[in-house]
């Protein structure tokens, strides 16, 4: 659970400012729609007095901000690339990313900026944002680290300086994400100006996938980092949709079904691991808070527990949905709470352009029920490649459908299933072995708050497998405990031979466990990574 000072104090329920049907809301702070296009025309207006033009790269290295969509919809409106930075990165990481991407300006937050100041690429131009007092608190910012430094260029200072400039570029681009993938530096996501048929199939894929109809009210909660892919699309299209967004600094359980009441919420974007945790919250906590406004959560990026999910719908109703894709596809299929419920396991069907088939090894499709590798398409999204490495596209297509790198099948109607990565498969004496399955299993143990499951070496088996499980806190478990839940549940073979308590788990900013830190320590001295 979140350390009790980052949680926040007892909710006053009472809004303290006339609430706003469209626009932004972080913290106590709200812009109302129309400023914020207005600011984005400054951003904009700045940005072209800069030289900065047409596929030319802005990085925004931030916490979620209003200032960061702020940039984004400037960025986008002169026709240039945004490059959301992930902000846990280090100052080498972010600095390659700079120069990779050939960025000409960086919008920071200011506690940011001393930790990547020696990194930054010379001659690339800075706006500082003021860091807000909501994520100062959140992540115990000191105050005087908040400051735009002497010197430096402050955002609202700059903003305040520039004529609006309401022209756009007749094909905007889209973000430029990067994505590393299991090797090597990460990878730019760069994709071609849409077309303005791409341009309407890409809003279809935005209503149909996220829930996002511009034709209905909206009024959105984002708890999930705004850098990340996702994130970052259901962040935009609700602002675009003239909708209503609400920022969360972090998640917090109770903390989002506090906004959730207090701004009225319809569209939650959300991850596995956020409906874990407020599942963990006490009964009392949960009928406290009044959800009803609820029509349409989406959630992805991870696996997600039956039993969660169900016990999710059973609480918030059947407004669970859940979709599959990636950074590189976008959104391929969906399943609402009625395909959950039917077909328990479930990521949906293709959604309307999208392609899915499952291949083996050779590339022949395989039948309904078979698992092998999953590749995809989605026509609105299928015009892309990797800034300055058009060549690794090819690591990942076969005719035109990509990889996520994912294990699954569809079944005779044409519903998809994941089984696993196709990195985290475990070959045990020859038997293949998909660590999501016991992971389902495992987090649902009493006493167990979340979990990692994946191979490590063997000399004679090859791999054998290894659970790492963090303990609810104050709660103490056994070996033999984990191994007796397990071994009632699933087959012997897939019971884990190595058991390792440890709390918390490393985790991504999306709440996603990054397994690879677990794994690498094992494999170090193998020789191998398989």
């Amino acid at each position: 659970m979140t350390p009790p000072a980052d949680r926040p104090e007892r909710p006053d329920r009472r809004a303290t400012t006339a609430p706003i049907d469209q626009g932004i809301v972080s913290g106590e702070r709200r812009r109302a729609h129309a400023e914020l296009l207005e600011r984005a025309a400054r951003a904009a207006g700045g940005l072209r007095a800069l030289g900065v033009g047409e596929d030319d790269a802005v990085a925004v290295l931030m916490r979620n901000d209003i200032a960061f969509v702020e940039a984004v919809l400037g960025i986008a409106q002169v026709g240039a690339y945004s490059v959301p930075i992930n902000w846990h990165f280090k100052a080498d990481e972010v600095g390659y990313i700079l120069r990779d991407a050939g960025a000409k300006l960086l919008v920071v937050h200011a506690d940011l900026l001393p930790g990547v100041a020696a990194a930054l690429p010379p001659g690339i131009e800075l706006r500082v944002v003021p860091t807000p007092a909501e994520l100062a608190q959140a992540y115990r910012i000191a105050p005087q680290a908040c400051a735009v430094p002497a010197g430096a260029i402050a955002w609202d200072d700059w903003l305040a300086q520039q004529p609006p400039d309401p022209r756009a570029v007749d094909s905007p681009r889209s973000s430029m994400l990067y994505t590393s993938g299991t090797t090597g530096h990460p990878k730019g996501v760069r994709r071609a100006p849409l077309s303005p048929q791409q341009a309407v199939a890409a809003r279809e894929v935005a209503r149909l996938g996220y829930g996002l109809d511009p034709a209905e009210p909206i009024r959105a909660l984002m708890p999930g980092p705004i850098y990340h892919s996702a994130p970052h699309a259901y962040a935009l299209n609700t602002v675009r949709s003239g909708g209503l967004l609400v920022l969360m600094p972090r998640f917090d359980p109770e903390a989002l079904l506090q906004r959730i009441e207090r701004h009225r919420i319809s569209h939650l974007y959300a991850v596995p691991t956020m409906f874990v945790r407020l599942l963990q919250l006490p009964e009392s906590v949960r009928a406290g808070y009044d959800v009803s406004t609820l029509r349409h959560v989406i959630h992805g990026a991870a696996p997600c527990p039956r039993e969660v999910k169900l016990r999710m719908i059973d609480w918030w109703g059947p407004v669970i949905h859940e979709f599959y894709g990636a950074t590189e596809s976008g959104i391929v299929t969906v399943a609402d709470s009625r395909m959950a419920l039917e077909r328990p396991g479930t990521v949906g069907r293709a959604l309307p352009g999208a392609t899915v088939r499952i291949l083996d090894a050779q590339g022949r499709e395989l039948p309904p029920n078979e698992p092998g590798e999953v590749f995809v398409r989605q026509g609105a999204f299928s015009a892309f490649t990797y800034h300055g490495l058009p060549e690794r596209r090819a690591e990942i297509d076969r005719d035109g459908l990509i990889t996520c790198g994912d294990v699954g099948y569809l079944d005779e109607d044409g519903y998809l299933f994941l089984c696993d990565r196709v990195r985290d498969m475990v070959i045990l004496g020859g038997t293949n072995i998909y660590p999501a399955e016991i992971e389902g299993v495992l987090v649902q143990m009493p006493g167990v708050k979340d979990c990692a499951v994946f191979g490590i070496p063997h000399d004679v088996l090859g791999e054998q497998l290894c659970a790492h499980v963090e303990p609810q806190p104050g709660v103490e478990l056994g070996e033999d405990a984990v191994r007796d839940w397990l071994r009632a549940r699933i087959a012997d073979y897939k019971v884990p031979n190595r058991i390792v308590f440890q709390s918390p788990l490393p985790r991504e900013d999306s709440g996603k466990i990054f397994k690879r830190r677990l794994r690498e320590p094992y494999w170090r001295d193998a020789g191998r990574n398989i």
